[in-house]
């Protein structure tokens, strides 16, 4: 029976591999897509790394600062740093937005960092070159995904940073890689109103009837004032101190702050479960649309090649071969064909979608192993047709015209 279906393969090999090279191709971009899911998944869980906390504290019924706005005063950290079970605290601000050096600009999380030491949360854990933030102003520290090197002039809103460090997997939860400024300029670069409209805002301040009212002298100055301050920060990162339940430093938190406090579980969940869950029901109908038309493609060759040799197989029937015989050829030939896809498209995926695909594509082995094994049902399922054909012929076929 092997060496039936091997010769029969080698009778008609040309047709053969390059009807497996082709879905191969098509295996390679399931792979893809299932890597693409795994990489939007780990990209949220080293977001949640990075940032080396163990609470986030946000505006109240927000699920920011990740998922959606949140903004707390910048000053809620001392507060929160004196509570029982809190070891470390630090403000943070995130603002996903474009950068610009010279003529090209990049998409990226821009994170406000407060001073501080390496360690500390929502500073970058390592850097690959270069140094960590020691100004107060003006400096930047960029995931290398970026394409920005030591040295580079960035443009943020109106002001102007050098790259003096470079880190590896820093990105938002869209993959997105972030770059890291002082807290003070990330503030003015997400909350403070340019000039123009700081201007407009004095005018017609002025020129409301109520601000002229002899009661209210001093109204319009300190309306002014606001404007050019900026005392807000997206989030409060928590790290606990050994030996304090997450949840329990949690609800302390929410009860005495009246604010929102999520744990890393809790995180995760709004990363994962909200935030990318549109992406993977797409991804999801795009896996059984490919599978699908795998299918389609390895019942349509192995019926082609069992119509082609229908004299054959009367003969074999003449001459007194079992059906499970046949059944075994044909099928053999299924699996050999999805086996030479598998082969193709793993290396595809491996070698050429995932280095050049513009997001983080993660390939790991349990989805191969899952994805060799849906290819071998695909492909017997798929010969059920040519089975069907081989065993309807008339071996009388055989001494026919």
């Amino acid at each position: 029976m092997i060496s039936l279906a091997g010769r029969d393969i080698m009778h008609a090999w040309g047709k053969f591999v390059f009807t497996g090279v082709g879905l191969g191709l098509l295996i390679g971009i399931t792979l893809s897509m299932a890597g693409i899911y795994r990489g939007m998944v780990d990209d949220g869980k080293v977001l949640l790394d990075n940032s080396g906390a163990d609470l986030w504290v946000v505006q109240k019924d927000t699920l920011g600062p990740y998922a959606e706005s949140s903004s707390i005063y910048d000053d809620t950290w001392r507060s929160i740093r004196t509570m029982p079970g809190v070891a470390r605290t630090a403000n943070v601000t995130y603002l996903t937005m474009q950068v610009r050096q010279g003529e090209r600009d990049v998409r990226a999380m821009v994170t406000g960092i407060m001073a501080g030491e390496p360690g500390a949360p929502g500073w970058p854990p390592y850097l690959v070159a270069g140094r960590q933030i020691t100004r107060g102003h003006y400096e930047a520290v960029a995931d290398l995904a970026s394409g920005f090197k030591l040295g580079d002039r960035l443009q943020i809103r109106r002001n102007h940073y050098t790259v003096v460090g470079l880190t590896r997997r820093m990105v938002s939860s869209g993959g997105d890689p972030m770059i890291f400024i002082p807290l003070k300029d990330a503030q003015e670069a997400q909350f403070l109103k340019d000039n123009d409209a700081i201007r407009q805002q004095r005018r017609r301040t002025a020129e409301n009837p109520a601000f002229n009212r002899p009661q209210v002298p001093d109204l319009l100055a300190a309306v002014i004032a606001s404007q050019s301050t900026n005392p807000y920060v997206n989030a409060v990162l928590v790290r606990i101190g050994s030996g304090h339940a997450a949840e329990k430093v949690a609800e302390s938190i929410r009860r005495w702050k009246r604010l929102t406090v999520y744990t890393r579980a809790q995180m995760e969940e709004i990363l994962i479960g909200k935030l990318i869950a549109t992406s993977a029901r797409q991804i999801a109908m795009f896996l059984v649309i490919l599978s699908i038309v795998s299918a389609a493609i390895v019942a349509f060759i192995i019926y082609t090649l069992t119509l082609g040799k229908i004299r054959e197989i009367a003969v074999l029937k003449l001459i007194g071969t079992k059906n499970r015989t046949i059944v075994g050829l044909i099928m053999q030939q299924s699996i050999a064909l999805g086996l030479i896809g598998f082969v193709v498209g793993k290396i595809t995926a491996t070698l050429l979608m995932a280095p050049i695909f513009p997001k983080y594509v993660l390939l790991e082995p349990m989805d191969s192993i899952i994805g060799f094994i849906a290819v071998v049902v695909i492909c017997i399922l798929a010969s059920i047709i040519a089975i069907h054909a081989a065993l309807k012929v008339d071996p009388a076929e055989a001494i026919g015209g």
